[in-house]
Order: structure tokens, then C-alpha cells, then sequence
């Protein structure tokens, strides 16, 4: 065992892979709670998970997602470069930053990207819309240089904000969305930056994968083009996918313990760096929210996590265990589950989004030359 990881930890070193840092930091809900800000936030800004993956508002990718995210990490554009903090998101397709047309409040604390100080620029009058919740940023496309770690990607389509309503945004945390799902799910036709490194030979394989820390630790990364085999000591479970959009695979069943308890004769399920939270329909959500002895909200008692059992996530014969020490958060004194139901239309059927309370218990390869998804769970 020692020979054959030592051997991968050989063939990794000598591959051309790019890893990027990402930081774990304060999340927008955070920050704008502790401004004030978050109740009016939420009045004005509905906010349902499913609107990202059903387009319910008749738009591409509502920013209003992003509310819990906690994991960023630095691109940059142009030629000199030009540095973003972005969100590498597998539940959207475009790259997006603020530019220097923006002139909302909003822009105003963001890098913005001067396409006159590139020298590597090439405009267009191509739009882009992107929608937050109560409005949408407008921008333009242009190409550029993007340069992701030592990956440098050439004539890369993205999108320069030009408008962004509110002032709840002058608090996020991220200036852009670097996204990481299919080219069928892009606006305005753009192609994803991880299409074009594969495209161009800028990886040793056409797979990334995605490790996020614990408990606040660093370590956090995105890894393009390999597998860290320090990663994957309990095995690799591949999933193939059931939809080459999002990263959308088949759930069979979601038990407590040995309790079924949800998505009783399957459900789409798409594993999203996006989202933070475990999200599901509301029928699953209540189901489960009774049967850990958690209030409609899904607070729960503190005294009682040491004798919850694990949620197990049944997929493709394989099971997926999440202890409760991951989908409990602790704030403030008080603990709420990592779960959250969402409106899905009917005619759209099931759909379950395993976030980062997931995702945090398993290092996941996302794997673009088989369509799987890989899984393999942390010690």
C-alpha cells in the first residue's frame, strides 16, 4: 500500500496539475448579519435554491445562491494580470467579474477588470444578463488571458459586469463565479474555462477534483488535471452521470441510520461547490427535520447532537454516510441543521443539491473524459 501511493505521489509530481488554494473566510449571510442587514437582505431578496438549476425567473444564475458560501480562491485576467477572489462553482458555466463600466455601489469594494490596461484584451458588443434575486447584472463579454494558478488560458471568453442592483453585494466576499459544469448550461454560448484547458492540452487529464477542509482548517484546494492519492485512501466510488448539464447524478434513497427517510424511489441529484447547505424538497426536508426532533426551522436542541445518527446518502449501491458532527452547525450558542428545503416545480420532479456540508466529508472528482463523479470519503 505505502509502494503504490508512494508511486502515485511520483506520477502526480511529474504530471502538469495546477492546484489552487481556495480560503475559507466569512460567508455574505454572515457579513451582512453582522451589519444589520441580513433580514432586510432576505425580505427583499427570496431566496430559493432551486431558482440556480430550474431558471425559475426566466434568468441564468441567481447570485443570491452564493449567500453561504465560504470557500474563494484568486484568478486573474489580462495581460499584466488582474486579480479576482471568484467562487469555483460546479452548479453554473460562465466566468464573470465587475469591471470598471460598473458604477453601482455594489462594484465599488470589488476588484474591477480594466480591459484598457491589457494589452491581451479583445471586446465585443455581446451582452450578458445575470440574474440576483430582484434584478440582474448587465455586462458585456469580452476575451482575455485568464491565468488560474500557473494554467494560462488564452482568447477565454468571460463577462465584465457593467450594472449590479442593491447595495447588499457592496459585502460579498467574492468579486466573480468561475464556473465549472457542462457548456449546455452557459449563457450567451460562452465556452467554461476548464473546456478550453482541456481544449488546449493545459491539463494531464480532463478531470478536476475538489477537497474542502473542516472546521474552519486550511487546505482547502481545487486540484485540475489529477487525483491527489493522499486523498483517496478509503477507495474511489465512481458515479456515472445522469444528465451532462450540471453534475447531475441518481440518488437512490436517504436513510437515518437504517431508516428510510427520503427520496423513496429516487431523485435527481446534482453535488454543487456552490451551495453551501444539503438542499431537498420541502416534503424530504420536513420528513427529516421530524424524524431528528428538529423545530419547522431546523433548529435543534445542542444537548441532543452527540446521540443523532448519521444521514446516509444511497447512491448507485454505494453508501455515503454524513455524521452529525458535519450537518450540525454551531452558532452562537444555538445549532441548526445543514439542511434546506426548496420550491421545485412539479413538471421538474425531485431534485436534491448535496452542498459543501457534503462535500466537506468527501474529496470529490469531478471526471469530464467518463461523465462521473468520483466520491471518496476523508479520514
Amino acid at each position: 500500500m505505502k509502494l503504490l501511493l508512494l508511486l502515485a505521489l511520483v506520477a502526480l509530481a511529474q504530471c502538469h496539475v495546477t492546484r489552487i488554494p481556495l480560503r475559507r473566510g466569512k460567508s455574505l449571510r454572515q457579513v451582512l448579519r453582522e451589519n444589520g442587514l441580513l433580514e432586510q437582505f432576505l425580505e427583499r431578496h427570496p431566496y430559493n435554491p432551486a431558482a440556480k438549476f430550474f431558471n425559475i425567473f426566466g434568468s441564468s444564475e441567481p447570485m443570491v445562491n452564493y449567500l453561504d458560501n465560504e470557500y474563494y480562491g484568486t484568478i486573474s485576467i489580462g495581460t499584466p494580470a488582474q486579480e479576482f477572489t471568484v467562487i469555483f462553482d460546479t452548479g453554473s458555466s460562465n466566468l464573470w467579474v465587475p469591471s470598471i463600466y460598473c458604477k453601482s455601489l455594489a462594484c465599488s469594494d470589488h476588484n474591477r477588470f480594466n480591459p484598457t490596461k491589457s494589452s491581451t484584451f479583445i471586446g465585443t458588443n455581446e451582452s450578458l444578463s445575470i440574474f440576483y434575486g430582484t434584478g440582474s447584472m448587465t455586462g458585456v463579454l469580452g476575451y482575455d488571458t485568464v491565468t488560474v494558478a500557473d494554467i494560462h488560458v488564452h482568447n477565454q471568453i468571460f463577462g465584465l459586469s457593467e450594472t449590479e442592483p442593491g447595495d447588499f453585494f457592496y459585502y460579498s466576499p467574492f468579486d466573480g463565479i468561475l464556473g465549472l459544469a457542462f457548456p449546455s448550461l452557459a449563457s450567451s454560448g460562452a465556452t467554461p474555462v476548464f473546456d478550453n484547458m482541456m481544449a488546449e492540452h493545459l491539463v494531464a487529464r480532463d478531470l478536476f477534483s475538489v477537497y474542502l477542509s473542516r472546521d474552519g482548517r486550511s487546505g482547502s484546494f481545487v486540484l485540475f488535471g489529477a487525483i491527489d492519492p493522499l486523498y483517496t485512501l478509503t477507495g474511489i466510488k465512481w458515479i456515472p452521470l445522469s444528465a451532462e448539464t450540471y453534475w447531475q447524478i441518481t440518488m437512490d434513497r436517504v436513510s437515518l441510520g437504517d431508516n428510510v427517510v427520503a427520496c423513496d424511489y429516487t431523485c435527481r441529484t446534482i453535488v454543487d461547490t456552490g451551495t453551501s447547505l444539503i438542499a431537498m424538497p420541502d416534503r424530504d426536508f420536513r420528513s427529516i427535520l421530524s424524524n431528528l426532533g428538529a423545530n419547522s426551522n431546523g433548529y435543534i436542541s445542542c444537548d441532543s447532537v452527540s446521540s443523532l445518527p448519521d444521514i446516509v446518502f444511497h447512491i448507485n449501491g454505494h453508501r455515503f454516510p454524513v455524521p452529525p458532527r458535519a450537518y450540525v452547525i454551531e452558532s452562537q450558542g444555538s445549532c441548526s441543521l445543514g439542511f434546506q428545503s426548496m420550491g421545485v416545480p412539479t413538471e421538474s420532479g425531485e431534485l436534491w443539491i448535496l452542498g459543501d456540508v457534503f462535500i466537506r466529508e468527501y474529496y470529490v472528482i469531478f471526471n469530464r473524459a467518463t461523465n462521473q463523479v468520483g466520491l471518496s470519503r476523508l479520514l
